[in-house]
């Protein structure tokens, strides 16, 4: 297929897909860079072997994933022109996406609870980037609910349609990169540390 052919909105679409990519390449090797750090890491002495993921970290990848199948659901919803199934699994996305940082928070008090901090004497290797791993990701969780907010300001706006779904497919692939993004941490965080 050539990139250069069709109407101008064909192409818009193309280069904005294109775009979003690149995008998630690049913090797919941010990513990447982490876990690499980890797995080398882990050889230190003073890795901690007894430090356990909160529960909740585990009960956050649920909570994840549901945010995921019902955006799926949302789009479906919109493909077949029911409005009001939209809005319903539009806003319980959303919702869970901000149930997963509550439960994030949760976990990083849960870790400070068990004596376990970021930085400073208390602090270990494991622990630091068990942090760092959780905000980063935290980061991009915000800025995928911004991207849902868009999603659901756009489609009060009546701007998606069955025919026109554009900015309801970059959104999702996002929001579903950082859903697939935090099970592999998570799963990296409690089987490699």
């Amino acid at each position: 297929m050539d990139l250069t052919q069709g109407t101008f909105k064909e192409k818009n679409e193309r280069s904005k897909k294109m775009m979003l990519w690149f995008g998630l390449i690049a913090l797919f090797m941010s990513f990447a860079g982490l876990t690499s750090a980890v797995i080398i890491s882990r050889t230190r002495p003073d890795w901690s072997k007894e430090l356990e993921l909160p529960q909740v970290f585990l009960i956050s990848v649920f909570v994840i994933l549901a945010s995921s199948i019902t955006y799926i659901l949302a789009q479906r919803a919109l493909k077949n022109g029911n409005r009001e199934t939209t809005t319903i699994f539009l806003f319980i996305s959303f919702l869970l996406g901000i149930v997963f940082m509550f439960l994030q928070f949760q976990g990083f008090k849960a870790l400070i609870d068990s004596g376990y901090y970021f930085t400073g004497e208390t602090s270990n290797p494991k622990a630091s980037f068990i942090f760092l791993i959780a905000f980063f990701h935290l980061l991009h969780v915000a800025v995928g609910l911004i991207c849902l907010l868009v999603v659901i300001y756009n489609y009060f706006k009546q701007k998606y349609t069955a025919d026109n779904m554009l900015g309801i497919e970059l959104a999702g692939t996002f929001w579903h990169f950082i859903d697939i993004l935090w099970i592999f941490l998570y799963l990296l965080m409690y089987f490699v540390g």
